[in-house]
């Protein structure tokens, strides 16, 4: 439950999202601002939980292996990990004048992004009905990587103050280094599902 919990933390990146939140909720007027957020973190968790338990029939129905997920979610935990080693390198995330978000961007995709959603993906698809592929263990780790993150969000101003840009940034590469580490592992992981299932097929 813990490592699924902690690798789902540095995939969702909080502490790369405090800018963006903050520049997307300095629109919000300032007293509203902590409502909307926790209102996106909890639309957030309904979408990673949805995705949880939904994403296996989604998977049956699309006839994806577990193996092609495995390779599609690291080939995008890898892009989406690049910018924070690499500045120069940006996503596109300009998004148009709004007065309050709703649902997007704060929590799909910025905070449930496709990697994230992925990560949810694999768990429900993959587990057993015993021991660590319980039902009860998903959302277990789901709700420990949920509640992590929403705390890092929720403190980002304090963080922010207390870090400050350099230290922001400096932490952000070092979380970006380890996302391309779990990246390269899961699309090993899933290169090696999918020759033994040649060979076995």
């Amino acid at each position: 439950m813990i490592s699924n919990a902690v690798l789902l933390f540095f995939i969702i990146d909080p502490i790369g999202l405090i800018p963006l939140f903050a520049s997307i909720l300095s629109r919000v007027e300032k007293e509203r601002r902590t409502k909307v957020l926790v209102r996106e973190l909890v639309f957030a968790l309904i979408a990673l939980i949805t995705f949880l338990f939904l994403g296996r029939y989604v998977l049956e129905l699309l006839h994806i292996s577990q193996s092609a997920l495995t390779i599609a979610g690291a080939m995008i935990l890898m892009l989406l990990s690049l910018p924070m080693i690499f500045p120069s390198i940006k996503l596109s995330m300009e998004s148009e004048e709004m007065s309050e978000p709703f649902i997007v961007p704060l929590a799909v995709p910025l905070f449930a992004g496709p990697s994230a959603l992925a990560m949810v993906m694999l768990m429900g698809s993959g587990g057993s009905e015993n021991g660590v592929g319980s039902p009860e263990t998903w959302v277990g780790s789901v709700c420990i990587a949920w509640a992590g993150a929403a705390g890092v969000l929720l403190l980002g101003e304090r963080l922010a103050g207390r870090l400050g840009q350099r230290g922001l940034v400096a932490l952000e590469r070092v979380m970006g280094m380890l996302m391309v580490a779990i990246s390269v592992q899961m699309f090993l992981s899933g290169l090696t599902a999918y020759i033994l299932s040649i060979q076995n097929g």
